[in-house]
């Protein structure tokens, strides 16, 4: 399993349930990468998305406790569930995508965390962790700064010497 994330200078995701940059590069980046793949979030992310709905191509899965079936996704109620269904595919196929409580209880599990930095301070409410002070976590590759939206941004990976498996 990996993980696809935005983040600012000081590793922030979001506000008011809501990415901090409008970057048109990174979109495309992320639909590439994501598609005819499967994505798995948690339910306020889904929720942030246009209407609600899940994002076309791919497999969603929702971590929703309590959560209703919803169409286009596969709506999970436990991390033990969420473990059953994302162990379905291919791990290099599955790719958390938020929100900040998914990405954090998830991240031990990811073997790759694929991150576009963003040379700014979006005022953020929620961060990612820095994985640069993350003993188990490399900075794999880096791309040379690309603009977009106003922006500087570097398309990096980072891989996990500690992968964990789950044991739920």
């Amino acid at each position: 399993m990996k993980a696809i994330v935005v983040v600012d200078k000081n590793w922030g995701i979001g506000k008011n349930n809501d990415l901090l940059f409008s970057l048109p590069a990174d979109m495309k980046h992320f639909r590439e990468t994501t598609a005819g793949k499967v994505v798995v979030m948690g339910s306020n992310t889904l929720l942030s998305f246009p209407g609600g709905k899940p994002l076309k191509n791919r497999t969603n899965i929702v971590l929703w406790p309590g959560g209703e079936a919803r169409e286009g996704c596969t709506v999970v109620q436990s991390l033990k569930e969420l473990f059953a269904q994302v162990n379905e595919y291919p791990q290099d196929d599955v790719f958390v995508v938020g929100g900040a409580m998914l990405y954090r209880t998830l991240l031990p599990y990811c073997s790759e965390v694929i991150v576009t930095k963003v040379d700014a301070d979006g005022g953020a409410q929620v961060f990612f962790e820095n994985l640069d002070a993350l003993e188990n976590w490399q900075c794999v590759s880096e791309s040379e700064p690309v603009e977009t939206g106003g922006y500087a941004v570097k398309f990096t990976v980072y891989r996990n010497s500690a992968v964990q498996t789950f044991a739920g």
